[in-house]
């Protein structure tokens, strides 16, 4: 049952994902347009630190909050999980009102020590997001940790859409003040977004609390814990997964403070090198993104399943979600980054179409090395939810700081040779990953006992991405010099994903227990049966 609900939760939440990730192009592809390579470096200048101070303030809780609620609830103590809750949110809440004045009160000398003083007004705008999304996580925590993702999902939807009206509606009316300025309106469209977020998960949380009371009543007696103690157990579970969390966005933020400096450092202007930041951050790397919602969507739903199995000691479940997942993880990562490596440069062409072809060619190169790394993100992604719900938090954060130190020594010394120059930010960051994924594959398969079948695992999935890779590439320039570039980007994309279906059912790379958690998946899975398409 847990690894029914495991599967369940990953689609609602990848589902979610994907509409979050729509309306976010909806968003960035036209802000993009707008303001620019300039604009996005000054939008990417501050949204790292952003995200590093949030992550900081949020990422460990609601994992402590969604492992210790199913914990509870595995031994039905309902009244013991909804306290874990109620402690956790006034800590959020506190840590939300400390985030949002650092910031207010430091905004304009952290950003003069980043080198970039026109990223002042994007910072700025997205103060009272570091308030509400500690709140909206608490909550998103808690019904994470009763294995229902609807409202997570929810809640995502509604801070995207406000987040893209917001945003897109200030970006195009602020214009005419200046470009800083109008990355100020994109900034706050974020924090309009955080509002509408956490109101939509708090009201779902007032809908449902008839039958929260009436689990509560239905708990079996069991010794209260202590505030105390709950604070501490939180604290064990939140911390290591809070530094974990922080290195990536401390990669990001390493690479505003290295990058921008070591490029003016061999030549490039204060304008050239904030350009060429918003190439790698502001337009590649937003695509390197994409994959992250099915691991992320994923990696959240792993957590509860694993302690869930852990705590009830039923190691062949843990091993079979395990395996699931890491499979699930790469039947996504791998197709993406092939797919992204054979049509960086069409894509970011047909994307960022306002842009200078200079700065086209240049992104697609950053993107095409960046690719790379969106097999070993997504990896380290879901095996470090795996690691967590084995109760090992340590271990991947050990892991990720190993693979961080690499990178910046990298980026130092790559951004500094002239003509690589940026993109030795994107290598530096794909050996980051690489170096993280391998060492938590290892532990993961050393504290779980797990041997991974190698063929249904990591061949079957390669192939199927191979082949897709092949079929889009081929599809694309049969059809470029025909119908232009713009058009046979798209029927190369399409070509791969019919492709790549196509091979996931004939090498049997994906199973009839993956398409349940689609919707109508039975029927679908009844019917290539009936075909002798599925095994």
């Amino acid at each position: 049952m847990s690894k029914e609900k495991f599967l369940k939760g990953a689609a609602i939440l990848g589902v979610a994902g994907m509409i979050v990730k729509l309306l976010g192009a909806v968003y960035r592809l036209p802000i993009s347009n707008i303001i620019k390579t300039e604009g996005m470096g000054y939008y990417q200048t501050a949204y790292p630190l952003y995200v590093l101070i949030l992550t900081v303030s949020t990422s460990g809780f609601p994992v402590a909050i969604a492992k210790l609620v199913s914990e509870k609830r595995a031994l039905r103590d309902f009244k013991g999980a909804y306290k874990i809750f109620k402690i956790a949110l006034l800590g959020l809440f506190i840590c939300g009102i400390l985030s949002s004045m650092l910031v207010l009160l430091n905004a304009e000398s952290i950003v003069e020590h980043l080198g970039n003083k026109n990223a002042y007004y994007a910072l700025i705008a997205l103060v009272p997001a570091l308030f509400f999304v500690p709140i909206m996580s608490a909550f998103r925590g808690y019904f994470q940790g009763t294995q229902n993702m609807k409202p997570t999902a929810l809640s995502q939807i509604s801070e995207q859409l406000f987040r893209v009206i917001v945003g897109l509606f200030l970006t195009y009316y602020l214009l005419d003040k200046g470009i800083p300025i109008a990355a100020g309106g994109a900034s706050f469209g974020g924090s309009i977004g955080a509002i509408a977020g956490t109101l939509s998960i708090v009201w779902i949380y007032f809908l449902n609390r008839k039958k929260m009371n009436k689990e509560i009543r239905s708990s079996l007696n069991a010794k209260e814990e202590s505030v105390s103690r709950i604070i501490k157990n939180l604290l064990i579970i939140a911390i290591p997964i809070t530094i974990g969390a922080s290195i990536a966005p401390i990669m990001d933020t390493i690479d505003a403070a290295i990058v921008l400096r070591r490029l003016q450092s061999i030549g490039f202007s204060e304008f050239e090198s904030n350009n060429l930041y918003g190439q790698l951050k502001g337009l590649a790397q937003t695509l390197i993104n994409l994959p992250q919602v099915f691991s992320m969507a994923l990696a959240i739903s792993l957590v509860p399943s694993i302690s869930e199995a852990y705590t009830k000691r039923n190691y062949s479940e843990v091993k079979s979600i395990t395996s699931s997942g890491l499979r699930i993880t790469l039947l996504i990562g791998l197709p993406c980054a092939f797919g992204l490596f054979v049509l960086g440069k069409p894509i970011i062409k047909l994307l960022y179409f306002k842009n200078d072809i200079e700065s086209l060619n240049n992104t697609g190169e950053i993107l095409q090395l960046l690719s790379f790394g969106v097999i070993f993100l997504t990896m380290v992604q879901s095996l470090t939810a795996m690691l967590q719900g084995m109760g090992r938090p340590f271990v991947p954060v050990k892991n990720l700081f190993l693979g961080a130190v690499v990178k910046t020594f990298l980026t130092y010394i790559l951004t500094g040779i002239s003509w690589i120059n940026v993109k030795g930010a994107a290598i530096s960051t794909v050996v980051a990953y690489f170096i993280a994924g391998m060492l938590d594959l290892s532990a993961v398969k050393r504290y779980s006992k797990v041997k991974f079948n190698m063929k249904e695992v990591f061949i079957k999935p390669f192939l199927s991405s191979l082949g897709m890779a092949v079929a889009a590439f081929l599809g694309y320039r049969l059809f470029e010099g025909i119908l232009g570039g713009k058009i046979s980007t798209l029927i190369g994309i399409f070509i791969g994903v019919i492709v790549y279906f196509i091979l996931l059912i004939i090498t049997g790379a994906i199973t009839n227990e993956d398409f349940k958690i689609l919707p109508k998946g039975d029927k679908i899975a009844g019917i290539l049966y009936k075909l002798k398409l599925l095994k």
